[in-house]
């Protein structure tokens, strides 16, 4: 019964637990029982039902107030954290480097920042030059001097008759239409 017990639900092992109780209670009043070389009677088979029954409920009650101790904890730190963040800022400007005053507060104080050798100042020259490399990435004067070029559009000019009768179709008017070029024939004016 045991693994039952461990495999099931705390909800279905109260239940089970409870109808056990009930059953034991209607059917046997006055049994006695001898289970795994144990002697039982209807009293203490149900105090020791019941006490497994009180367990699962004590442990859903602890479970359902650690549940909500965690909700409030975390609503206090969402609430408080960024107080605190701003807090530690402010002691850090107002003592700057001082140890003692910052160590009354807990607050560990700033870091030196080490300054960069010269090899990690070119590597991180090198670096930054390979990744606008691969990038495409240029200045702003590179920017100005790239232009977009296009060859072979022909551009017809539209005439209208001045009557708005003929009016073309907007699927007509959206369509690419390809210009009639007619050769030109030269006129002379031959003698009089």
């Amino acid at each position: 019964m045991s693994s039952t017990i461990s495999k099931a639900s705390k909800a279905t092992s109260l239940a089970l637990v409870q109808a056990l109780i009930a059953g034991t209670k209607k059917h046997f009043p006055n049994g006695s029982f001898t289970l795994g070389n144990t002697a039982y009677t209807t009293a203490s088979l149900v105090e020791l039902f019941q006490s497994l029954a009180d367990a699962i409920a004590a442990s859903d009650a602890a479970h359902a107030s650690a549940k909500d101790a965690v909700t409030a904890s975390r609503g206090a730190k969402a609430k408080v954290g960024p107080v605190i963040l701003a807090y530690k800022r402010w002691l850090l400007s107002t003592f700057g480097n001082a140890t003692q005053q910052l160590a009354d507060f807990g607050v560990p104080p700033p870091k030196a920042r080490t300054p960069r050798t010269g090899e990690q100042n070119a590597a991180a020259a090198a670096k930054r030059k390979a990744t606008r490399l691969a990038r495409g990435t240029v200045g702003s004067k590179k920017k100005l001097a790239v232009k977009g070029g296009v060859t072979g559009v022909v551009v017809t000019p539209i005439t209208s008759s001045g009557s708005s009768s003929s009016a073309t179709p907007p699927e007509a008017a959206s369509k690419p239409t390809a210009a009639v070029v007619a050769p030109a024939t030269a006129v002379t004016a031959g003698p009089k």
